[in-house]
């Protein structure tokens, strides 16, 4: 039997050890999709006890609370005390066998706080107070965490009508870690929310100085706050939405459906919503090639399920799940539009559904570009499908359908500081599937061609593919 969570953690195999600890684990990090708030880089952030650190903006954490019973009071209420809070995690966490938050918090337990017990109700002391030695060093902040933990290149998730201060302020701080905005489209995207029409006239219009009555209007907006974000390094947009769907439709009638509903005048039909979001990822995605950007795609989340939790404790709170609404039509027609265009971008797919891993991994194959590599992506295992075995099926799907050796590697997605031992996590389980393969003969035991293999797969695809090579260069002077 293995130590608990030694340093072979999840490496089964003499192959997956030393792929791992003489390649996957000396690759720094590229994290391309992050809702860390760069207000946290720029003031150097410091983080108080575990509560803060773990607790203050976590859904996953929130929903697992849940699952054991914890009230609403004691995981979102403000006015329980931390240590109580944190109490309350901690004797959830034995019940959590088989889920990633167990290996995930280990894990930042080890790496950022020199700890190594196991979490529980009867040892929360103990961890809360070597945690809380550990967040009083002098290089315990966010960039010193980011420092620590080795990150090149952070790409945080911005609305389009963010006035960017706060990654303005991370250059000015001198962070060694390259951070970046990301354009998130979502709030021009869903012309179905009560609160898309005023959005559209008085924030992103405001902020574009542009009054939006028509479509064109609308690309207009986006595309001066796309030159905006530009300016402050932005080489992404992302696009996350339940279901993917694209339209042949007029200009006309696009006019017709923004003009009314900017104006208040009703709810769009589901028709009018897919021609409408269908038109606009569609603009996106010929912005991304004409700078040279990466489109990323998420899709396949049932957001705010629980009205009521919705109404009271608002989006991103933990009342999500995942949807069964078909989107391969959707992603094929939206791909081989901009392909006929000749102006189809670097393209990252996140299915939230794992059903969906084939077949995203069977259309990307059909847009290959000439002299590319992996110009459309099978993103990594997204949400809900971020644990062991989803990552596991995503990389058996992506080897079988495809090249996994082109492939991007692993994300955050996370909105705290200390999740990036999720890249570590992931670089074990990938290390773990290729190293089977070696020893069960199906592939070479070559040192020269594995270690290209699993450093690219890491790191270096990444940076190539999102463009970073030079920013890095430039960093590093």
């Amino acid at each position: 039997m293995k130590r608990f969570m030694d340093e072979d953690f999840l490496l089964d195999t003499e192959t997956a050890q030393r792929l791992y600890h003489e390649h996957a684990a000396k690759m720094p990090i590229l994290d391309a999709h992050s809702h860390i708030h760069p207000r946290e880089i720029a003031e150097d952030k410091r983080y108080r006890n575990l509560a803060e650190a773990w607790l203050a903006d976590d859904h996953a954490k929130w929903r697992l609370m849940r699952a054991n019973g914890v009230t609403e009071k004691t995981i979102t209420g403000g006015s329980t005390p931390g240590r109580e809070r944190f109490q309350a995690f901690a004797e959830m966490m034995p019940k959590a066998v088989g889920n990633p938050m167990y290996d995930w918090a280990h894990l930042e337990l080890a790496r950022y706080f020199h700890c190594h017990v196991p979490l529980s109700g009867k040892t929360a002391e103990e961890v809360w107070q070597q945690a809380g030695i550990a967040l009083s060093q002098p290089d315990m902040t966010a960039q010193g965490i980011l420092r620590s933990s080795r990150v090149k290149v952070l790409c945080t998730c911005d609305d389009p009508t963010d006035d960017l201060r706060w990654h303005k302020a991370v250059k000015q701080a001198g962070c060694e870690t390259v951070v970046l905005p990301t354009f998130r489209a979502d709030a021009a995207l869903t012309i179905e929310d009560p609160e898309w029409e005023n959005y559209m006239k008085y924030d992103l219009g405001q902020a574009a100085d542009v009054d939006i009555t028509t479509m064109a209007d609308v690309r207009e907006a986006l595309r001066r706050r796309l030159d905006y974000f530009a300016a402050q390094g932005c080489r992404l947009v992302d696009c996350s939405v339940e279901c993917v769907r694209c339209h042949e439709v007029e200009e006309f009638e696009l006019d017709d459906i923004v003009g009314k509903y900017i104006n208040g005048k009703g709810t769009p039909t589901k028709l009018e919503q897919e021609r409408y979001r269908g038109a606009l990822m569609l603009f996106l995605g010929k912005e991304c090639s004409e700078r040279g950007w990466v489109l990323e795609i998420h899709y396949g989340a049932l957001r705010n399920i629980n009205t009521k939790r919705y109404a009271q404790l608002g989006t991103a709170a933990g009342f999500d799940a995942i949807s069964a609404r078909d989107s391969a039509k959707g992603v094929s027609m939206l791909l081989d539009a901009l392909d006929r265009l000749e102006c189809l971008p670097h393209v990252v797919i996140y299915p939230a559904n794992p059903a969906d891993n084939a077949v995203i991994a069977s259309i990307i194959g059909a847009f290959a570009q000439d002299g590319v590599p992996g110009v459309v992506q099978l993103g990594s295992a997204y949400w809900f499908t971020n644990t062991r075995y989803g990552i596991e099926a995503q990389l058996c799907t992506l080897a079988g359908l495809g090249l996994l050796g082109t492939s991007i590697g692993t994300v955050t997605d996370s909105r705290s500081l200390f999740s990036f031992p999720r890249h570590e996590y992931y670089r074990r389980i990938l290390c773990n599937f290729i190293g089977r393969i070696v020893e069960q003969g199906a592939y070479p035991d070559d040192e020269e061609t594995l270690a290209a293999l699993v450093e690219d797969i890491s790191f270096n695809n990444a940076a190539r593919f999102f463009g970073f090579e030079n920013l890095m260069e430039q960093k590093g002077k």
